[in-house]
C-alpha cells in the first residue's frame, strides 16, 4: 500500500497547485512569487554565478520571449499518449469487441484539434498597425474605465484602441487582447479567439474520449479477472475479501503505463473543462481575459494617486463611479448573447477605406 499512498500524495499536491493557480491567477502577490522570491534569496549566495545566469537567460527565454519550447512539449506529451494508447488500449479494446467506430474517435478528434492548433500558431491575433490603426480605433468605444481615448503606446508609438494591450512577449499591441498563450505560442485577439475555443473544445475532447475507453478497458479486465469475488491472505494469516484499493493496487501493478496514462488524462481532462468554461463565459458577457483581470482588481488611478505629494496637493480632477460594482460598465461590451458570440466566432475584420 506505500505506492498507493505515494500516489495520493501526488494527487493532493497536484490537485493543490490547480486551485492555488485559479484563486491566484492575475494577481500580483501570489505564494508562488513569494515562494519564488524567498527561494532566490536563500540559494543566491550559494549559487555559482554562472548557475544563476543560466537560470535568469532560461526562464526569460521561457516566459518573456517568443518560443517554440512548449509547443514541442505539448506535441512530446500527446504523442506519448496517443503511443500507448495505439500500442496498448487499442488492442485490449479490440479484444473486447469493441467497436472500430467507438477507437477511431480519438484519431479523428486528434485531426480536428491538430487543425485548431496550427490556426491558433499560424493566425495574426489582430495586430494593431499604422496602417489599420485608423480603422481598429473604431471597432469599440472607449468605456472610460479600463480604456481611455487618446493614449498611446510607448513601445509601438500608436494609439491603443479600445480592448487592445501591448503584449511583452510578441513586442505587439492587439487588438482584443485576450492572453498570451505559450502552448500556442501566440497572443489571442480579435482574429484568432475563436480557433482558441474550438482547439480548447477538441482538446478536452480528445483527453476525456481516451479516458473513457481507456477505464472501461480496465474495467472489463477487472470483471474477467473475477479479483471482486477473489480474496487474499493478509499479514495476520486471515482471509479478507478483495476490496476496492486490492483491486486498484493489482491494476497500478499488471497495467502501471496505462494507469499512469489514465491518471494524467483525467487531471488534464479535469483541467482544460474548467479552463474551457471560463473562456466560455467571457465568450458569453463578451469580456477578454485580460478585462476580466483588470476588473477584480480595479482601482481607479486618477481617483487614488501613487504619489502621496499628489494626494496631500489634492490633486483629483476625476470623478470615480462609486464603490459598489456596476455591472452594466464591468460588462461594457455586453450586447446580449447571440451578437456576443457572433463577434467572437465572426469578428469584424478592419478593412482601410480606400480614397477616391
Amino acid at each position: 500500500m506505500d505506492f498507493l499512498t505515494l500516489f495520493a500524495v501526488y494527487v493532493l499536491l497536484v490537485l493543490s497547485c490547480i486551485v492555488l493557480v485559479c484563486k491566484y491567477s492575475g494577481q500580483q502577490q501570489t505564494p508562488f512569487n513569494i515562494l519564488l522570491n524567498f527561494t532566490i534569496k536563500v540559494f543566491s549566495p550559494i549559487t555559482p554565478k554562472w548557475l544563476q545566469t543560466l537560470s535568469q537567460r532560461s526562464l526569460h527565454r521561457l516566459f518573456h520571449q517568443r518560443s517554440n519550447t512548449f509547443i514541442y512539449l505539448h506535441i512530446l506529451l500527446e504523442g506519448a499518449v496517443y503511443a500507448e494508447f495505439t500500442y496498448e488500449v487499442f488492442g485490449f479494446c479490440r479484444e473486447m469487441d469493441t467497436t472500430l467506430t467507438s477507437l477511431s474517435v480519438p484519431y479523428i478528434l486528434l485531426i480536428i484539434k491538430t487543425f485548431f492548433f496550427y490556426l491558433c500558431v499560424r493566425r495574426d491575433p489582430g495586430t494593431v498597425t499604422k496602417r489599420k490603426v485608423s480603422v481598429q480605433v473604431l471597432m469599440y468605444p472607449y468605456d472610460r474605465r479600463l480604456f481611455h481615448p487618446g493614449v498611446s503606446c510607448p513601445t509601438c508609438q500608436l494609439v491603443k484602441p479600445a480592448r487592445s494591450k501591448h503584449c511583452r512577449v510578441c513586442n505587439r499591441c492587439v487588438q482584443r487582447f485576450d492572453h498570451h498563450c505559450v502552448w500556442v505560442n501566440n497572443c489571442i485577439g480579435a482574429q484568432n479567439t475563436r480557433y482558441f475555443l474550438l482547439y480548447l473544445f477538441s482538446l478536452c475532447a480528445m483527453a476525456g474520449d481516451i479516458a473513457v475507453l481507456t477505464a472501461d478497458m480496465l474495467l472489463h479486465a477487472v470483471l474477467r479477472s473475477g479479483l471482486l469475488r477473489a480474496s487474499y491472505i493478509d499479514e495476520r494469516g486471515e482471509r479478507q475479501a478483495a476490496g476496492a484499493l486490492f483491486v486498484i493496487q493489482h491494476l497500478f501493478l499488471t497495467f502501471p503505463r496505462i494507469v499512469f496514462m489514465l491518471g494524467f488524462l483525467l487531471f488534464v481532462f479535469f483541467l482544460l473543462a474548467g479552463y474551457s468554461l471560463f473562456h466560455s463565459y467571457l465568450a458569453v458577457v463578451n469580456q477578454t481575459s485580460n478585462e476580466w483581470y483588470k476588473s477584480r482588481g480595479y482601482v481607479c488611478q486618477h481617483c487614488h494617486p501613487r504619489s502621496t505629494a499628489g494626494a496631500a496637493a489634492g490633486a483629483v480632477d476625476h470623478l470615480c463611479s462609486p464603490a459598489a460594482p456596476d455591472h452594466s460598465r464591468r460588462y461594457f461590451y455586453s450586447r446580449g448573447l447571440l451578437k456576443n458570440l457572433g463577434e467572437v466566432f465572426s469578428p469584424p475584420v478592419p478593412v482601410r477605406k480606400k480614397h477616391k
